[in-house]
Formats: C-alpha cells, structure tokens, sequence
C-alpha cells in the first residue's frame, strides 16, 4: 500500500491520493497555523475506525440476511490533555440502524468487527479502550 501527499498551498493543507486515486484533504486548524481545508489527522483515524467496522457490519448484517434500510455511525473520543504526543484515551462507537434486524445479530457483527476483523480497530485498543453501543430503528 502507498499513500501520496502534496502540499497545497504555504501552510498545512495537504492533499492525499490512496493507490485507487482517491484523494482526501488534511489539514490543521486555524488555532495551529491552518487554513481549517480538511480533515485533522487525528480525525481521520476515528474516519478510519468508523469506516472500518462499518465494512464489516454491514458485511456480516448480508450474510446473515439482515434487511438494512439506513446505516449511520458516531464516533467519539477522548485525548490526553495538554501532552504532545496526544494519544486517545477513549473511543466510542454508536451504531444506528434502521430495517428489519435482529438484535443479537447485529450485536454479534459489531462484536467480531471491533474484536476480530476491524485492522483500525486492532491498531487503536492498544491505546484507548473502545466501546460501542447500537440503536436500531424499525421502519
């Protein structure tokens, strides 16, 4: 995998092109010199740990026939206070369904995403604890 970034103008926007050729923009806020033009880093991981699971919910909730109307997730996190590097402390992921879903099998498919398959997730639970919590909304 390789991931390419190019500044894009004198201060910290930055924009980065996936090896599909995707491109996101990063970066910092205003209160650290930026143009407020994208996404912080630490942001797009929690973008990273949402979008990962998400994959695997919604991939597992197919298998198991599950019918999925609409799909949202929040993710909210807690950083160390006045440290340099700052590391999360906490995360949480709430899942919102709305369809004909089975509880238990839903929470079954955030279970092995956040335990077992989600690579994001594996990365962030060696610093921060990760919990979740769902909603599902029948039509």
């Amino acid at each position: 995998m390789e991931i390419k970034l190019k500044r894009l103008n004198r201060n910290y926007h930055l924009e980065a092109t996936g090896t599909n050729g995707r491109t996101v923009s990063i970066d910092a806020g205003p209160q650290d010199g930026g143009d407020d033009l994208g996404a912080r880093p630490m942001q797009m991981l929690l973008m990273g740990l949402g979008g990962c699971a998400s994959i695997d919910v919604i991939s597992i909730l197919k298998k198991q026939r599950q019918e999925v109307d609409d799909y949202n997730v929040i993710v909210t996190a807690e950083r160390e206070k006045d440290k340099v590097p700052s590391l999360f402390t906490s995360i949480h992921v709430k899942f919102i369904l709305t369809g004909k879903i089975e509880k238990e099998k839903l929470e079954h498919a955030i279970k092995l995403s956040l335990e077992k398959y989600c690579s994001v997730a594996k990365i962030l639970e060696k610093t921060a604890p990760i919990t979740y919590s769902y909603t599902i909304n029948e039509n």
